[in-house]
């Protein structure tokens, strides 16, 4: 076994790093990590030859707007069962949040992250980090897996096609501007041919990934596919169980749903993403 195969040993040899990127600890690490991320859903991009010929995404799949009884979208609020993954990281024993100001501190965090080399592969891969864009004192965050070849390229999350159906899920489905949200992703680096990040670089992005939740502080996080539900709530649930109800992470209200690249391939589960918008509009006083 070499040591890339150990994430405890990975993670012990990056201590020096993580001291170096001014923090106090790395996140723990146990077996249960290497739990199944959800293969259905790959939250980065991967053309098909039969998506690369759609020229307009919103007239080919257009997202499903139609009234659903309230009867059938649940809003109770409740936590979900953790597993033994890697434990949330204590943001009062670091200091990335190094200003009060949202603004001053995302940008301050931002430099760290542009700095970051924990993992060993995805510093060599990526063309750039790409860390959050929006509203610094957003009341809804969408939270998804991570950088696809788009991103990578201009440092913005969720800029491709599926990117493009996120904006019209938020200003045509929930009739808000993008501006007003906030999104990063659970990874800050693209994993190389778009495959789902690894436990411990999970792991060791973590820590940025509360950060910016911290700072910006939002009321709701809105999940975008399984990685990113699976990764912020430590739960093992599959998305379908996830999705119907609003679950509390560290006081935040969060709802899950499907990501946008999985309803690009997947057009009829639209119906499916706009029944949770519903719950999340409802939770948020906006219908």
């Amino acid at each position: 076994m070499t040591d890339s195969d150990n994430p405890n040993r990975a993670i012990a040899q990056a201590l020096n790093s993580w001291r170096q990127a001014g923090l106090d600890q790395a996140p723990k690490y146990s077996p249960s990590m290497e739990a199944n991320l959800g293969q259905a859903e790959q939250g980065a991009e991967t053309p098909s030859p039969a998506t690369e010929i759609i020229q307009n995404v919103e007239t080919q799949v257009p997202l499903v707007t139609e009234p659903v009884p309230k009867t059938t979208q649940p809003s109770l609020i409740t936590t979900p069962n953790p597993t033994n993954a890697s434990s949330s990281f204590n943001m009062t024993d670091n200091n990335l949040i190094e200003s009060s100001d949202p603004v001053e501190a995302l940008a301050m965090l931002q430099k760290r992250v542009a700095q970051c080399r924990l993992c060993k592969v995805l510093p060599e891969t990526r063309t750039q980090t790409v860390f959050g864009v929006g509203n610094p004192r957003a009341r809804l965050l969408f939270l998804g897996e991570a950088p696809g070849a788009d991103e990578d390229a201009q440092g913005i999350p969720f800029v491709g096609r599926s990117g493009r159906l996120l904006t019209d899920m938020i200003e045509k489905g929930m009739k808000i501007s993008r501006d007003e949200v906030y999104i990063c992703n659970v990874l800050r680096c693209r994993p190389p041919q778009n495959r789902n990040p690894l436990p411990e670089e999970a792991a060791f992005c973590r820590p940025f990934m509360e950060a910016q939740i911290k700072i910006v502080n939002p009321e709701f996080i809105c999940c975008l596919g399984a990685v990113a539900a699976k990764n912020l709530l430590q739960t093992d649930t599959s998305i379908g169980k996830l999705r119907g109800t609003i679950h509390n992470w560290q006081g935040y209200k969060v709802v899950c749903t499907y990501h946008p690249s999985y309803l690009l391939r997947n057009p009829p589960a639209k119906k499916d993403a706009w029944i949770d918008l519903q719950l999340l509009m409802r939770a948020m006083g906006l219908m």
